[in-house]
Order: C-alpha cells, then sequence, then structure tokens
C-alpha cells in the first residue's frame, strides 16, 4: 500500500497589499512570487483572491529494514567512507591501496626526495635538541627513571613514522599524561620503596592506554574521545599545569623531603614547613635558567622566524648547567646521577595481567590513554589545517595505540604527540614523518655514546625545563573568551581547574568528563525551543526573541523545535508549548487580541525523532483539542516524516494537519476561519 504522503498547503496571487499596518500583514496571507511550472498544475481552489494549491512533500526512498540498518551504522561508524578509494580498482591496485591506507609511509614515500630529506633533516635534528633534555625531566615527572623519558623517544617515533598520517607530529612523552600517571601509580605502589614493582605497573599501564587507544580506532569509536570538551580541557590543563610547576618547587628550592600529594595547599605546606632544607645554590641556579628560558620563549612567540632560539635553549641549559655542576662539584646541588648506556631492554616480561594491581594499571591506561589520544589528535589536525591536509582520527588512534603498545614491551611509557615539539617541528619546516625517524637516530646517539655527560645534570635545570614547557598550558585568553561567549563553558572550565587545583588531577579529570556529560545530557534533554512571528516583507517565520521586526499571527502560536525528539526530552516538548501557550494567551488578553486557536510546530530543524517522541505529539494533540485548540505541524524532514506514516501519528494527523511550511499551516488556518 503506497501511504499519499499530500500535504494541503497554499501559495497566494496577491493584486495588492494588505492594508491595516503589521499587524494586518501578520494576519493576511503572505505574498509570494508566482509559480512556474514546466508541469500541469496542481490542483487548485480558489477561495476569494487566493489560490490553494496542493504541493507534494516526497517521503525518503522507502528501505528495507536491513539496508536501513547498514545506511545508519555506516554514516555512524564510517562517515569519511574508507573504502570509496576501493571501488572499481583492480587486485593488485587494491592491494597497493591497502598497504597506504594501513602504512602512510608507502603513500609519500614512493614521492620522497633528497630536497624533502634536507628539510626533514634540519626539523628533526631541531625538535632532538628539545626532545632529550624534555624527556628526561617528564620520566621523572611521572617517577621514572630519567633514561626512562629517552627510551619513549626512540622506539614511540619510529613507529609513528610507519602508521601515522600527520606530517607535522614530534612524538614523545608529554606533559599531562606523565604527571596523571606519576600521581595514580604512586598512591598504590612508591616509586622509592618499590622500584621494579612500580616499573611494571607503569609499562602494563602503558600497554592497556595502547590496547585502549588503538580499539577506540579499530571499532570506529573516535567519538567517545570528543566528550572532553574544549572549555574542560582549558580548565583541566590550566589546573595541571600549576599543579606540575608547583611540584617542581622540590627541585627549584633543592628540598629533599617533599610532599608525595598533588593538591595545592599541600604542596605549599610542604614548601613553606621544609624552608630549612632550601639551598641557596641550588635556587640561584635554577631561578638564572629558568628566567633564560623563559625570555627565550617569549622571543620566539614575539618572532617565529627566530624559532630555533627557544628549541635549542633546553638542551643548550643541560650543557652549561652540567659544566657548572662538574666544576664546582657541590653537594648541595642534586645531580641525575649514572644513566645506563645502549638501547631500550625488552620489557615484556615486566608486563603483569593479574594480581592486586590490574584494576590500577587498567584505570591508570584509559586515564592516560584518553588525555594522550585527545592531546595528539588535536596537534596533528591543527597543523594538518595549517598545511591544508586531513589527518584520520581513527588511523591516528591505531597508530597511537599500536605505538604505545610496542613501546610498553620496550621500557617505554605513555607518549603521544607533542604540542611544544611539534610546533618546533612544524616552524623548522618538516615535510614529512621522517622529521620523527631522524629525532630518533639523534636519541640513538645519545644512548649508545652520550649518556656518561649526563652524569653532573642538575635536577633543577630539569624543573625549569618542565616549568617552561607547562606554562604555555595555562591559557588566561581562552577562558576570557569562554566567559564572554558562553557563561556555561566558562563554569565548566572553572570547575575543572579547581578539580585539579585543589583536590587532585584524578578528581579534576573526572569533573571534566562528567561536567561535559552533563552538558550534552543539558543540551539532549533541555532543547532550544522559541516562538516565531512573521518578519514583514517575506514568507519568513523567525524567532520573536531574535527578530524584533518578527509580528506575532493573531490567533496562532507558532513554535521552533531545534532538536531532535527523543524519549529524554518529550516530555518537556509538551511542558514547554503548554508554557508558551500560557504565556501567549495571557499576552493576548492584555492586548485584547482574539485567542490561540492553532499551534504551528515548525519541525524543520527536529533531524529525527523515536517512539516516545511520536507518542508526545499524539499526546500534545489530543491535550490542545480538549481546549479547542487545532495542533498542526509545518515541514517535516524525510526521516521524521517516515516513521510519522510509518505510525498511527500519520493517521492521526493525516494530511490536513501536516504543511509543506509554516506561511502555508497559517494561511490554510487563516482561510478555514473565514466565513
Amino acid at each position: 500500500m503506497v501511504v499519499n504522503n499530500k500535504v494541503d498547503s497554499l501559495s497566494y496571487d496577491v493584486e495588492a497589499p494588505p492594508q491595516g499596518g503589521a499587524a494586518a500583514a501578520a494576519a493576511a496571507p503572505p505574498p509570494a512570487p508566482p509559480a512556474r511550472h514546466h508541469a500541469p498544475a496542481p490542483p487548485a481552489v480558489r477561495e476569494g483572491a487566493a489560490v490553494l494549491e496542493l504541493h507534494k512533500v516526497s517521503l525518503p526512498e522507502r528501505r528495507s529494514t536491513a539496508r536501513a540498518l547498514r545506511q545508519r551504522l555506516a554514516e555512524v561508524f564510517f562517515p569519511d567512507d574508507p573504502l570509496h578509494q576501493f571501488k572499481n580498482q583492480s587486485s593488485a591496485r587494491r592491494l597497493v591501496l591497502a598497504l597506504q591506507y594501513f602504512f602512510p609511509i608507502f603513500q609519500w614515500g614512493s614521492a620522497y626526495s633528497p630536497r624533502l630529506l634536507r628539510s626533514d633533516l634540519v626539523a628533526g635534528l631541531t625538535i632532538a635538541s628539545l626532545a632529550i633534555p624534555q624527556g628526561i625531566s617528564y620520566a621523572k615527572l611521572a617517577n621514572l627513571p630519567p633514561i626512562i623519558g629517552l627510551y619513549s623517544s626512540f622506539v614511540p617515533p619510529l613507529i609513528y613514522s610507519l602508521l601515522g598520517s600527520s606530517r607535522d607530529l614530534a612524538v614523545g612523552p608529554v606533559s599531562i599524561a606523565s604527571l596523571v600517571m606519576g600521581s595514580m601509580l604512586r598512591e598504590a605502589v612508591s616509586p622509592d620503596e618499590e622500584p621494579i614493582l612500580y616499573l611494571q605497573v607503569a609499562f602494563t599501564s602503558t600497554f592497556f592506554a595502547g590496547v585502549f587507544q588503538a580499539s577506540l580506532g579499530f571499532l570506529r569509536l573516535g567519538f567517545i574521545v570528543d566528550f572532553l570538551s574544549k572549555a574542560t580541557l582549558t580548565g583541566f590543563m590550566g589546573g595541571a599545569a600549576i599543579i606540575v610547576s608547583l611540584q617542581q618547587l622540590k627541585g627549584l628550592l633543592g628540598i629533599v623531603h617533599f610532599t608525595s600529594h598533588m593538591g595545592f595547599v599541600d604542596v605549599m605546606r610542604s614548601v613553606f614547613k621544609r624552608h630549612d632544607e632550601w639551598e641557596w645554590q641550588t635556587i640561584t641556579m635554577g631561578t638564572a635558567f629558568l628566567a633564560i628560558l623563559l625570555f627565550t620563549r617569549q622571543i620566539s612567540a614575539r618572532n617565529p622566524k627566530l624559532f630555533w632560539i627557544s628549541a635549542g635553549a633546553p638542551l643548550t641549559s643541560v650543557i652549561i648547567s652540567t659544566i657548572l655542576s662538574f666544576i664546582w662539584k657541590s653537594h648541595s646541588i642534586s645531580v641525575i646521577g649514572i644513566l645506563p648506556r645502549g638501547v631500550n631492554p625488552p620489557s615484556a616480561n615486566m608486563l603483569t595481567f593479574s594480581g592486586s594491581y590490574v584494576a590500577l594499571t587498567i584505570k591508570t591506561g584509559i586515564m592516560t590513554g584518553i588525555l594522550s589520544l585527545t592531546e595528539g589528535i588535536a596537534v596533528g589536525r591543527t597543523f594538518a589545517s595549517i598545511n591544508n591536509y586531513q589527518v584520520d582520527g581513527n588511523k591516528e588512534m591505531m597508530a597511537i595505540g599500536i605505538m604505545n603498545m610496542a613501546g610498553s614491551c620496550a621500557s617505554c611509557y605513555v607518549t603521544t604527540g607533542s604540542f611544544s615539539r611539534s610546533a618546533v617541528n612544524y616552524s623548522a619546516g618538516c615535510k614529512t614523518a621522517v622529521s620523527n625517524i631522524v629525532m630518533a637516530a639523534a636519541v640513538l646517539v645519545t644512548l649508545l655514546f652520550l649518556m656518561p655527560l649526563f652524569h653532573y645534570t642538575p635536577n633543577v635545570i630539569l624543573s625549569a625545563i618542565i616549568i617552561t614547557a607547562v606554562v604555555g598550558l595555562i591559557d588566561v585568553r581562552g577562558a576570557a573568551k569562554l566567559w564572554k561567549v558562553d557563561k556555561l563553558d566558562f563554569l565548566a572550565c572553572m570547575a575543572a581547574f579547581l578539580g585539579v587545583l585543589l583536590v587532585s588531577v584524578q578528581m579534576g579529570l573526572a569533573v571534566a568528563v562528567g561536567i561535559s556529560l552533563f552538558k550534552i545530557l543539558l543540551q539532549v534533554t533541555r532543547p532550544n525551543m522559541v516562538v516565531k512571528g512573521l518578519v514583514p516583507g517575506t514568507q519568513s517565520y523567525r524567532s520573536v526573541a531574535q527578530y524584533r521586526e518578527a509580528v506575532r499571527v493573531p490567533a496562532f502560536l507558532i513554535v521552533g523545535v531545534e532538536s531532535a525528539i527523543y524519549f529524554a526530552n518529550s516530555m518537556y516538548l509538551v511542558e514547554r508549548v503548554m508554557r508558551f501557550l500560557r504565556d501567549e494567551e495571557e499576552r493576548a488578553l492584555k492586548a485584547n487580541q482574539a485567542s490561540i486557536r492553532c499551534v504551528v510546530l515548525d519541525m524543520s530543524a527536529v533531524a529525527a525523532i523515536d517512539t516516545s517522541g511520536l507518542d508526545a505529539l499524539s499526546e500534545l494533540k489530543k491535550v490542545l483539542e480538549k481546549r479547542n485548540i487545532e495542533l498542526v505541524l509545518a515541514n517535516p524532514v524525510g526521516s521524521v516524516a517516515e516513521r510519522m506514516f510509518n505510525s498511527a501519528v500519520g493517521e492521526l494527523f493525516g494530511s490536513e494537519r501536516l504543511f509543506f511550511s509554516v506561511a502555508e499551516a497559517v494561511a490554510a488556518g487563516a482561510c478555514k476561519a473565514q466565513p
């Protein structure tokens, strides 16, 4: 049986403008240009000077249940249609395309040239000068031996260069993931009393982080990461940056006995309680190098062409401070000590998947996995948009996940794309992921031949490097913009910020995720609905709150629903319409106007509707009928119209209560009121 989906509607052939000002213009049928038809004109009924025409609102093409489900799943999980490139290709060509898809190095490697190598060589050596001191510093931030940071700057970049789709992403340890891992693991395992066990849980957490990341990419579930909104991330990153900086007061002041807690109050209490441990030599060296590093950062920020100044400053500071420490050989300045020489030792035998710490490692892996994915993909997309190329988010998740899984078996902890190193990589003129290979080669040379040189490197310089790196995460301008644009986003930002600063990093992250989910639920359960009026001189009906010139149509209440109608908001829809009706009737009574006798729901912005939404429309119609008020629907989109006609709602409303547009719904109602 074919459903007749004709919708009664009107178009007007107006011979003279209506009289009586704006109110009359609102009540009278709006003018429209004469329609041009190449086919026979549709049926028409003449009512005075108006010509009533029947228009058709076509339903979408009929689909089987299996086909509809397949198309829906494809839109959810494969919006980029990754298999499109394989259509109409030979088997050999499909094999090549598959290799290029899973290993992007085969795509850009075939066109690689010495000119590109020259650019990547300069960029790789430049980021290596930044990655080496940062790797050592971030490992200490995670309560790991400094050598683990260098290991993590060697193997993961090599794997990413094979699997990653970003040309500009520079891979290695990052501050926030290091901080979260260190703070979460230290609550259960002491890195000082049980160093081997701490390494085991750190590597196992890294493995679970990789499994989680790769699974998201493989199952096309990358949208889960988007639950961390920009506002909550701004607050979380700012709070974490302050906590990281405060933790470095231990190294800057030379304090030996420092608190293991991360809260602002606990850290400051420990700083002043241990004032007798402050060392003036350490304070002098730390303050001087911190000032130099911050100054070089400002130089490069003001003149991007001088990026090499801030990029080379950390390694230069390490070299100079190491020389000074070697000359002084002061016992008051703590140094890194002996670092083992050689490449990454295997650590697969240290992974533990049983015992009392499995839950801890899974939780830590998921937390650090989410944070590192969010940062890595955001950085990759940022530089991809600058250079006008695409980054596949799901492929990036698989690349980062496999990188961390492999890294956990090679004495590495969680790594991802670093914004600071990627910015330097881009500024240095990198062209492809070969810059990561060059950086890894420089780290390899360091591991094999230069490790004894770090013996006298002061810990205070590592603290200064960390502070310089994380200070850029405090985005005051971004928070001010949130306050100006969206107060709710600003509150979410501050809640995440204070959660990290006053409670703990884990609590701050939980607050950030919770607020993001709450905001989504708030928008879903309380969709935006507006009262609409006619904009004079047009046939358009717009929100009277947005367009002050829009005129309400007497006896009509026109409500625009600007969201999908689901079970979560269907009852709110009924309640909100009844509240609008109450307010409009009170306004009409005060203005001595006709009472409301027709409610028009503008469905043009309703992208979807479920059975609860259909039931809500039926209930609303019955409630209004008891008050002798008619409910009509205007401009339902294809999927909504299809569900309506496949249910009893289509029969309940009938074609006489479904209209092509709001203008035609109002005009039809006006004609029905004529004697």
